[in-house]
């Protein structure tokens, strides 16, 4: 307990913890540049077990590893005491290392080094410690000799064979067998206890054996080393007495057990008793923990893992049978070896800097902690004014260089220990870059960046971030700025490219580092393949469309089934997808297309599957023979992927049909063995075909043959009826058996009819037909009819009675007193009164109405006079019906007649009635034309039908901007108009108009319209084209040209001189030219009409051999010449004979001609 200077001593410490704020531990980061340069003192990296057994034929290693700069030096103590290693010739250490080779070779045993041994690692900054490793020679002694007299026990009693194995080093594994080597079998009743006993809950006369042998095997030596053998004798009886259950193990009501934490927990209740009692356990004041109890050796044995302080408490097991049950408390205690709670960690500090190291532990009872420096109580140690010590805590303030030490803190109980090594080093370096000098970093567009900066220094250097060399440091908004320099740019764009700066500053000096970045577009797959499922012998392709960043070069790479694919001379791969032709089986695979560029990548996977038609089945094989079944066995083939959903079984016969195949039946794809249902007096043979989703296989191999015997017919005449042909005859019908319907040779079938009114004897008749006539009959009078199939091997079953009737006649009665009532523009009420049934002379089919449309009442308005019927079905005294669907405003007339199945009666009067007037049809057109900017023009025309007189139209209209509508117009107009033109206030301005016609009735059929859109319209661009300024220059220019030309061609045609134009041009001229007085020539006008010459006349009568004339050149005849005979006068061009065609003038006014003169 604490005295009061304990108690003042503790509330300071929680005080000054409460106020002191440290410096964060500076971490220095393994960097080879920073370490070979950085002063450390030793840490422990690697040492052997607390508990080390050592096999004694081997050579004794003990490990202990240390780092530290300078490298440590190694030194050990042996119980307590310098261990002299060089003193020993078997003792080694190992070189840079601490570890220990203790050889046998020259002599000496193992047993004598057995010791706890503890490592020293030591620099100039400080002494670390290993634990202290208790080092053991592993041992097996054997069985002490003894000679063990037979046991002999009464049937029934309990039993317990002592094992007592010797004790070895660790505990050897113990179990039991016989002398054959056989494992003792264990059960309910025989089962080995946790200290290598054999139990007996009650022995039986079969467990008489003189070779139960206690076996003990050594995990070390890897010997088994055997018992003595028991002889087991058993006393038998006639009658075995039962028992109530009694505890082997452990004795009495109630016992304990202590358990450290998270050890493995094990609790046994063996029990004795006849019959074999039954084992239970629970817990009280709460559950068995689930999740980590084990129930082993049938119930006997409890098995908690990881056991906890909440495992603790009692358990009770309860042995019972039907005699009666005991009970037997274990009380658990849960202790503890020390174990952490915070460990002590190594502590990097700057000159000035204040720092703690803290060293928490806990256990069962609570351990006490003890501090060293340099493995040294820190009791012991020189004063220190910059560390003080408070429990489990030690503060440093203000450190200086050469204060750097290695502290242990040793947490024990008296259930083991805990030691931790932690050192304090006092550092000061400059700060220091450690990452590659101007870096350049690619990203992808969008995605969180990381920019690094590694650098070190101590004290612990000030980071900032400078972007372009311009501005503040980075950090806020998008920008983050990591402890260990790591610049964060939440989400990277291309406005954040550019050279980014990391400087770091502390008292030291500074440094810095230079990071390029480029922000890249993402690669990413936009069209990915599909699984799909190909048809052998079709053609596969899988899409793979790619978009990335132009400035990074992309692979595309194919793989099957995570496999690379070689594409061969088949598969065809081009930048957006793969092609797989004829498809085979050997294409069936998953297929990956991956994209990858230098900074990014992405793929996507799709699933072919091969599809084939299934092979046909094979082997097939008849069994089961019956008169009329037999059972079809068969091996299916190879599906191809694409499961039989169904097998169709076909089957030839060669009496009826030879050679063709019919189908029987179909079955589910699961089986392969059915029984077929058969008809007699059939010569089978089988095939199956098998069905998928592709299609089917092939037809197997047929089957044998097999031959059913015949049978009577069992199937009935379908279709049995009688009907009359003639007024005076009755038909009997049916349809003949099928081919496998007979069941036998010689089908006949006997018919049977009589009178269904007047009771008499059947008539029947024998017939190999399927008609048969029966002739003086009554008009329409039912008969009773039925039939019966017969082979040789007997009759077939009777049908059903069918009621038929005889021949029809006319009916002789007509309808009387048709009449019309409550006639609408659409319908009307007709009435009529009814024929005598029996005069209809057969079945009453219905009261037939013809009716027709004999004229409009609209004046002028043609109408189509065909007749259309109505039938009403009525057997009351006074029918009636309705009549609907008429025409408004028009003349009918309509009469009746009563009809039966074969004939209709007289017509009844004939009735005319008029519709009243209705609503109109819809427009028969309704058009909108946009004419101009500001007006739209409307045109419709007349309803087909008017439904009666047209007293005008009506015209409703509102202006439409997406979803507003504006206020609704009205526009009437008398029934000649046809049109109506609209002014629009704005030029974008639609409209949405609804048209219909009128009658007094009212507005009939609306049609609705839009007017379009104003960009559209093709007409209005026209017109703009007139406006422009380079359109109606090109016109003036057009325009003048013209002119010119006609004021070309007026001036050649005055210079014509005496010689008139021809009506006609490039006629030949007649053998003699007749001239007029002034010499000029004159033209038959019988020659108007001659068609085109290849040649032309002469003046004289000869024929020239070239097709130019003075006609075709020349006007007049002033044509001159000049000296060397050339032609000097005024040129014409030849015109052609179209051209020419009309009056005198056209061809001095030809724009053409004029153009070829100026020439």
């Amino acid at each position: 307990m604490f005295g009061q200077g304990g108690h003042a001593a503790l509330a300071l410490m929680s005080l000054l913890l409460l106020l002191w704020h440290d410096a964060a531990p500076i971490e220095v980061p393994q960097d080879p540049k920073i370490l070979q340069d950085l002063k450390q003192p030793p840490t422990i990296v690697k040492q052997s077990v607390k508990d080390y057994i050592v096999d004694p034929r081997d050579n004794i290693i003990i490990e202990c590893e240390a780092k530290g700069n300078p490298v440590p030096t190694f030194s050990w103590r042996r119980n307590g005491k310098f261990f002299n290693i060089g003193k020993d010739p078997r003792v080694t250490m190992r070189k840079r290392s601490g570890t220990l080779e203790i050889g046998f070779r020259s002599g000496g045993r193992p047993e004598d080094y057995e010791g706890e041994y503890q490592c020293f690692a030591n620099n100039e900054f400080g002494v670390a410690l290993s634990n202290k490793i208790l080092l053991r020679v592993s041992k097996a002694p054997l069985w002490p000799k003894e000679v063990l007299e037979p046991v002999v026990v009464t049937e029934g009693s309990p039993l317990v064979l002592l094992c007592n194995p010797p004790p070895g080093l660790p505990p050897p594994f113990t179990f039991w067998m016989n002398s054959a080597m056989t494992p003792i079998p264990q059960d309910k009743r025989v089962s080995m206890g946790l200290n290598g006993d054999l139990y007996f809950s009650n022995v039986l006369a079969k467990d008489a054996h003189t070779d139960y042998s206690c076996n003990a095997r050594f995990l070390f030596t890897h010997t088994i080393q055997q018992k003595n053998p028991f002889t087991l004798k058993v006393l038998t009886s006639r009658k075995v007495a039962e028992s109530t259950p009694t505890f082997l193990s452990p004795p009495g009501t109630e016992s304990s057990k202590m358990v450290l934490r998270d050890e493995q927990l094990l609790l046994e209740c063996i029990a004795a008793g006849l019959p074999t009692p039954t084992i239970k356990w629970f817990k009280k004041g709460g559950d068995l923990p689930g999740r980590k109890v084990k129930f082993e050796n049938y119930n006997k044995t409890l098995k908690i893992i990881n056991v906890s302080e909440e495992d603790a408490g009692e358990y009770v097991c309860m042995a019972n049978n039907h005699l009666g049950s005991i009970r037997h408390s274990i009380f658990v205690q849960v202790k503890a070896a020390p174990y952490w709670l915070d460990k002590p960690t190594n502590l990097v500090l700057a000159p000035d800097e204040n720092g703690r190291l803290v060293c928490r532990a806990n256990g069962n009872p609570k351990p006490n902690i003890q501090w060293l420096i340099n493995g040294q109580p820190v009791d012991s140690a020189p004063p220190s004014l910059s560390r003080q010590v408070l429990g489990d805590t030690i503060i440093f303030r203000s450190v200086q260089m050469g204060s750097s030490a290695v502290y242990q803190c040793n947490a024990s109980n008296e259930h083991g220990y805990l030691l931790a090594n932690a050192f304090v080093s006092v550092l000061d370096m400059p700060p220091r870059m450690l990452g590659l000098k101007n870096q350049l970093i690619k990203v992808i567009e969008n995605n969180r960046t990381f920019l690094d900066c590694p650098f070190f220094g101590s004290p612990l250097p000030e980071l900032r971030w400078f972007k372009n060399g311009q501005g503040s440091g980075l950090d806020g908004g998008q920008y983050r700025v990591y402890i260990n320099g790591t610049l964060e740019i939440k989400r990277a764009r291309s406005e954040d490219e550019g050279t980014y700066t990391c400087v770091a500053n502390s008292i030291l000096g500074t440094a810095e580092n230079q990071v390029l970045l480029e922000v890249k577009e993402r690669t990413r797959i936009v069209r990915v393949p599909e699984h799909q499922s190909a048809i052998r012998g079709s053609t596969a392709r899988f899409d793979c469309v790619v978009k990335s960043d132009p400035s990074l070069p992309i692979t595309v790479a194919w793989t099957k089934d995570d496999k690379p694919l070689y594409l061969g001379w088949r598969l065809k791969k081009d930048e957006e997808s793969l092609t797989i032709p004829n498809v085979n089986e050997g294409d069936e695979g998953t297929y990956t297309c991956t994209v990858k560029s230098e900074i990014d990548q992405d793929s996507a996977s799709a699933r072919l599957t091969v599809l084939d038609r299934p092979d046909p089945p094979m082997d097939l094989d008849l069994s089961d023979p019956a008169a009329r079944s037999v059972r079809l066995t068969w091996i299916p083939g190879n599906d191809h992927r694409s499961p039989v959903t169904q097998f169709l079984v076909q089957f030839e016969e060669d009496r009826w049909e030879p050679g063709r195949w019919q189908n029987l039946s179909t079955y589910p794809g699961d089986l392969n063995s059915v029984i077929l249902q058969l008809a007699p007096y059939v010569n089978y043979q089988f095939r199956v075909i098998a069905i998928n989703s592709v299609g089917q296989s092939q037809p197997s191999r047929p089957s044998p043959r097999y031959k059913t015997s015949g049978a009577a017919p069992d199937a009935i005449p379908r279709g049995l009826r009688g009907w009359g042909s003639k007024k005076d005859n009755m038909e009997i019908t049916w349809e003949p058996l099928l081919d496998l319907e007979r069941n036998g040779p010689n089908l006949h079938y006997n018919v049977f009819w009589r009178r269904k009114d007047l009771g008499h004897e059947w008539n029947n008749v024998t017939t190999m037909g399927s008609k048969h006539v029966v002739q003086n009959t009554e008009t329409y009078v039912p008969y009773e009819i039925k039939i019966q199939a017969r082979n040789e091997f007997g009759q077939g079953p009777e049908s059903n009675v069918v009621t038929g009737y005889s021949g029809e006649d006319k009916p002789t009665d007509a309808p009387t007193d048709l009449r019309a009532s409550k006639v609408n523009s659409t319908k009307t009420n007709i009435h009529w009164k009814p024929v005598d049934l029996n005069s209809i002379q057969g079945e009453f089919k219905e009261y037939r109405l013809y009716y027709w449309r004999e004229a409009s009442l609209v004046p002028g308005l043609m109408v189509s006079k065909e007749k259309k019927t109505k039938g009403f079905y009525s057997t009351v005294a006074e029918p009636s019906g309705i009549l609907s669907d008429l025409v408004p405003f028009s003349k009918y007339k309509m009469f009746m007649v009563v009809a039966n199945n074969r004939f209709e009666s007289p017509p009844s009067n004939t009735v005319e009635f008029t519709t009243k007037e209705g609503v109109p049809d819809a427009p028969r057109f309704f058009r909108i034309n946009r004419r101009s900017f500001d007006t739209i023009h409307l045109e419709w025309d007349k309803p087909l039908e008017p439904n009666g007189i047209l007293i005008g139209y009506q015209l409703k209209y509102q202006t439409v901007n997406g979803s507003r509508i504006g206020r609704l117009q009205l526009e009437q107009f008398l029934p000649n108009v046809t049109d109506f033109t609209l002014r629009l206030p704005d030029r974008s301005t639609r409209y949405k108009f609804h048209l219909s016609a009128l009658t007094q009735v009212g507005a009939g059929e609306v049609f609705a319209e839009e007017s379009p859109h104003f960009a559209n319209e093709a007409y209005i661009d026209q017109v703009d084209i007139a406006t422009q300024g380079w359109f109606i220059g090109l016109m003036c220019a057009i325009a003048l040209i013209i002119l010119i030309l006609l004021i070309v061609c007026f001036i050649k045609r005055s210079r014509g001189g005496k010689y008139p134009v021809r009506d006609k041009k490039d006629l030949p001229l007649d053998p003699v030219d007749q001239k007029d007085q002034d010499g000029s020539f004159d033209y038959h006008s019988d020659e108007d009409n001659k068609p085109l010459q290849g040649s032309q006349t002469s003046l004289d009568g000869n024929v020239k051999e070239s097709d130019d004339s003075l006609v075709d050149y020349g006007e007049g005849g002033d044509g001159q010449f000049n000296e060397d005979g050339s032609f000097i006068g005024q040129y014409t061009v030849k015109k052609d004979k179209d051209e020419t065609e009309g009056n005198e003038s056209s061809e001095a006014t030809s724009p053409v001609n004029a153009i070829y003169s100026l020439a």
